[in-house]
């Protein structure tokens, strides 16, 4: 069995959704591609795909392999352009993640340079307030805002985040400067979460302890733009990381407050699969995006 010819076709199947496009793609039988497949799966003794009637869909175990057998294939085009000098321009697809704000803001602008520097590359972005998974997802590159678990993904990290209590200077003139995070209960604040209310700040102490502190709330928002937006209106007190209000700080439309009661500073990664051995397109983007978010004056 002609192993890489074997993942050809696994992949063929999976983007064409089924064994007959697939072959017409391929220039061969619905038999031809439908035993290539057969036989895989009795190598690996696995089920790549459930199939239906109607529906070809890969399984859970299918979608990994997939997800391997990819790299393995551009690794092998890569490999052989290097050995012949067919070429020294990058080409191939990037998928890079972040979350939405901080991806729209920061992420994108990258992407933007990085298609000019390449124009034999395209870059696909997933810009969600959520952890994807790399590897079951199809993403090569993700930055995260986080305290990162162990993995076998390769983390470079490139700062940290402050996480800041701010409102409008009109708001704090009309309800007072708080000077502790008690004041807080006074106050009222806007609630910002991606799923269920919280409104719990959280605040160290002398002590090496946690205060919790539960501001009275109005206004709740699963956005951070709409968060921003209702503070700079004098709605309320809000809480979030530094660079979702840099703009409005340094306009002056909002205010940073209890600066001494912040906790430690959140560290920002940039993440990929395979280390070392990851494509060349990718380790070329993992350091533009590195150099350039380095750069970025929120970061400390």
């Amino acid at each position: 069995m002609d192993r890489f010819r074997s993942i050809q076709v696994l992949i063929a199947v999976a983007e064409e959704g089924g064994f007959a496009p697939a072959a017409k793609r391929l220039g061969m039988s619905p038999p031809a591609v439908t035993r290539a497949v057969a036989a895989l799966e009795d190598h690996l003794d696995v089920r790549l795909f459930s199939r239906t009637t109607r529906v070809v869909r890969l399984t859970e175990t299918g979608a990994r392999f997939l997800a391997d057998g990819r790299r393995i294939l551009e690794g092998l085009a890569e490999a052989e352009a290097s050995a012949t000098g067919a070429h020294s321009e990058l080409r191939g697809e990037v998928g890079v993640t972040a979350p939405s704000m901080f991806g729209r803001l920061f992420v994108a602008p990258i992407a933007i340079d990085f298609l000019a520097r390449h124009p034999e590359v395209s870059v696909r972005t997933l810009l969600v307030d959520r952890v994807v998974d790399l590897v079951e997802e199809g993403f090569d590159i993700a930055v995260r805002i986080a305290h990162l678990p162990d993995s076998s993904l390769m983390a470079i990290q490139v700062g940290s985040m402050r996480h800041v209590v701010c409102a409008a200077p009109s708001y704090l003139a009309e309800h007072g400067v708080p000077k502790e995070p008690a004041d807080l209960l006074r106050m009222e604040a806007i609630d910002f979460s991606f799923s269920i209310p919280q409104r719990q700040w959280a605040f160290p102490t002398a002590g090496g302890r946690t205060r919790i502190v539960r501001p009275p709330a109005r206004f709740f928002a699963n956005s951070a733009e709409v968060a921003v937006a209702a503070a700079v209106a004098g709605r309320g007190i809000v809480r979030l990381l530094a660079y979702q209000v840099e703009q409005e700080v340094r306009a002056g439309k909002l205010e940073i407050v209890l600066a001494n009661y912040e906790p430690p500073p959140i560290p920002v990664h940039v993440v990929h699969v395979e280390g070392r051995r990851a494509a060349a397109r990718v380790r070329a983007f993992v350091d533009l995006a590195v150099e350039r978010l380095r750069a970025e004056t929120w970061l400390s």
